[in-house]
């Protein structure tokens, strides 16, 4: 059902009851994701695992997240937000257990294959927000959900740099009991956001593979959902590869590269949760995928040239900004343009077949940097980090490309419900 912005918009309450507890939500949940993200690849070397183990690991989790976020999508516009959630960040407790409690590699695989199958959540979360927000509010709503990111790559990491002083382990097992804990503050205190009554889609009988590429019928999402996986590939490569980057330049372990994390967290929640909303209403969501876009190639291509010798410390600081910034404002802007281009009764499906993009994106772009990162010897020098980062930075200047032909083809009219100037 249509109706006029302009009447609607003065009455329209943001910061609604629902809407914080999903951020709460949210924010617990990622930074239990936040908590692995610098750990792993310290905590796999201990069972031995190679660069490319690296990759694969970083690759099964997002292969299953492929599988199933349009599943749990699916499932949450026909059963409702609030059971989807439930049950996911249980699951995502249990992966978080195994991989704690690993005694050999098969293990991190295992508990990284249980948390992908679980982990594809994040559609189901945004299309709560979708549920929650006007039209007109949802940038704010996809920045709020960005800030929430953004502060669970504060608390995440730093929680690992601290807690790694007792074991790589440890903080894993404290992922797992904040999972548990999120799930019963789910339980008890999130509403439903799907009315009862509303009609349920009929269930998706079609592979998830085939689900994607029907998306490509329509010209404008099918631009936006290339550009998206082609973002999240490239943004992949260099976090799967930073923290080698960190221990070959800057000889950091799992604390110092945790606390870096936590910086580059901090920078997003201020972006995402402070700017982005601001300046999508100036000058719109297309525009900052294209400005995000470009800050993106110059750091990515930048990253490997510093070091201890060549910048040091400040130099390593502004380039992880830059990182942070570039991300901040691409990835929430592509998500308000699909969501704005979805159906009232099919965000959770579209935005599903969206984070089913980034998922595939993760499985390319973790492989691909293994392969990469590798030289003969089976190890990382500074090569491979310069060939891996140079790759990731070719990547991301296609989704530049990408980016400027969607703002400049897309028609005014088909965005009539963006903000107004």
């Amino acid at each position: 059902m249509n109706s006029d912005p302009n009447t609607s918009a003065p009455e329209e309450k943001f910061f609604t009851t629902p809407l914080i507890i999903i951020f709460v939500t949210v924010l617990i949940d990622l930074i239990g994701f936040g908590i692995v993200i610098p750990l792993l690849t310290f905590y796999a070397e201990e069972y031995n695992a190679t660069p490319l183990d690296v990759g694969l690991i970083m690759g099964v989790y997002s292969l299953m997240q492929f599988a199933f976020a349009p599943v749990w999508g699916s499932l949450s516009d026909r059963f409702g937000r609030r059971p989807i959630l439930f049950i996911t960040i249980l699951g995502s407790a249990v992966g978080y257990l195994v991989l704690g409690f690993a005694t050999a590699l098969w293990m991190i695989y295992f508990g990284r294959i249980l948390a992908g199958i679980t982990g594809g959540n994040l559609s189901t979360a945004q299309a709560y927000i979708a549920d929650v927000t006007t039209r007109q509010n949802r940038a704010r709503g996809m920045g709020l959900f960005g800030m929430a990111f953004g502060l669970g790559f504060i608390l995440g990491p730093a929680i690992a740099g601290v807690l790694s002083r007792w074991g790589n382990h440890v903080p894993l097992l404290f992922a797992a009991g904040l999972s548990v804990a999120n799930a019963a503050f789910l339980y008890f205190y999130l509403p439903e956001s799907r009315r009862l009554g509303e009609p349920a889609l009929p269930a998706n009988k079609v592979s998830r593979l085939a689900n994607l590429m029907t998306t490509f019928k329509d010209a404008r999402f099918a631009t936006i959902t290339l550009d998206y996986f082609l973002l999240v590939t490239a943004f992949s490569m260099m976090t799967t590869s930073f923290a080698y980057f960190t221990l070959v330049n800057f000889e950091f372990g799992t604390a110092k590269t945790g606390y870096l994390f936590t910086f580059v967290g901090f920078i997003a929640a201020l972006m995402q949760g402070l700017v982005f909303g601001k300046l999508a209403t100036r000058i719109g969501e297309a525009k900052l995928a294209v400005l995000g876009c470009a800050i993106l190639v110059g750091t990515l291509f930048a990253t490997p040239l510093i070091s201890n010798q060549s910048g040091g410390i400040i130099a390593l600081l502004i380039i992880t900004a830059g990182l942070a910034i570039g991300n901040s404002l691409a990835t929430p802007a592509l998500s308000t343009l699909a969501s704005r281009n979805a159906g009232d009764a099919e965000q959770g499906r579209m935005l599903g077949i969206l984070q089913s993009a980034a998922s595939l994106a993760r499985v390319v772009g973790p492989l691909l940097c293994g392969v990469l990162l590798t030289n003969i010897a089976s190890t990382v020098d500074g090569g491979t980090l310069r060939r891996t980062y140079w790759v990731a930075a070719a990547i991301m200047f296609v989704s530049l490309l990408t980016s400027i032909y969607f703002l400049r083809y897309s028609k005014d009219e088909q965005l009539a419900d963006g903000p107004a100037t």
